[in-house]
């Protein structure tokens, strides 16, 4: 074992605490089984992430990446199978944890400034109503966080894909949620606006938070704590320096050479 993989198993082991406590976990996907229409999406999927880690999770289209965030958010409910979070029901659990969308997922003409994508985070903490100045001090220390201060009265659809994401990442923090859940967070967006989302995600985690980031670049895998290959089931999970190899990728990705050809050159 390398030393740099000896140091994240360390990290990664005096996150969990003690094991095999169901409360020491912020998540815990025990046999989750999903399908649509008879047709399997997710396949007896087993894994246990501890608070504070840094996840990524990553496999070809269709492998199943956003129905395990939608079982996560309580949206589909699975057919055999469960998770949980921090030992409790995700229906009990909903308010510890925010999401970050993909940006297909979201009505960029809705007539919403930045402040109030960000004040959102405030309403889903809890019943609606009118918002106090509290909650709006929590929206512009967040977006100050975020480095979108000066954005706060623009029209969310008048701002680069970078930004956007910066937004949702903000309206998360302004939550003050202990789990978040970034959806393809890097897709679209030029290495300076990945590097200063990856520089966000590192603040977040480094405040005890624990982050799962479903992404789509091979290059970045180094910087998470560990890694879910997966594509429908688990093909394997652990620090990178582990699990990143050829035979992991090609199980993964079904021998896809291009994106092989690419971890290669970057692992």
């Amino acid at each position: 074992m390398s030393e740099a993989t000896a140091d994240q198993s360390e990290r990664v082991e005096s996150r969990s605490g003690v094991a095999g406590d169901a409360h020491d976990w912020a998540i815990e996907s025990d046999g989750l089984t999903v399908a649509y229409d008879a047709r399997p999406v997710l396949r007896a999927v087993s894994f246990k992430v501890a608070p504070g880690e840094l996840i990524g999770v990553i496999g070809p289209n269709g492998a199943g990446k956003s129905t395990l965030l939608k079982c996560m958010l309580g949206l589909i409910r699975p057919d055999y199978g469960q998770v949980t979070l921090f030992g409790k029901p995700v229906r009990t659990a909903r308010k510890r944890l925010a999401y970050v969308p993909q940006t297909e997922a979201v009505d960029w003409d809705f007539p919403v400034t930045v402040m109030d994508v960000v004040l959102m985070g405030r309403a889903l903490r809890g019943p609606l109503g009118w918002l106090r100045k509290a909650d709006r001090e929590a929206a512009r220390n967040a977006l100050d966080q975020v480095g979108m201060s000066d954005f706060a009265d623009r029209h969310i659809r008048q701002l680069s894909g970078g930004q956007q994401r910066r937004v949702f990442l903000a309206r998360a923090l302004c939550q003050q949620a202990e789990l978040l859940l970034l959806d393809e967070p890097f897709a679209g967006v030029d290495v300076a606006s990945e590097q200063a989302i990856f520089k966000l995600i590192d603040d977040i985690r480094e405040q005890g938070k624990t982050v799962i980031v479903v992404n789509h670049d091979l290059s970045i895998l180094e910087r998470f704590d560990r890694v879910l290959m997966l594509n429908q089931r688990v093909i394997a999970f652990g620090p990178p320096g582990d699990v990143a190899n050829d035979d992991n990728f090609r199980a993964t990705y079904g021998g896809r050479l291009a994106l092989l050809d690419q971890a290669d050159e970057t692992l």
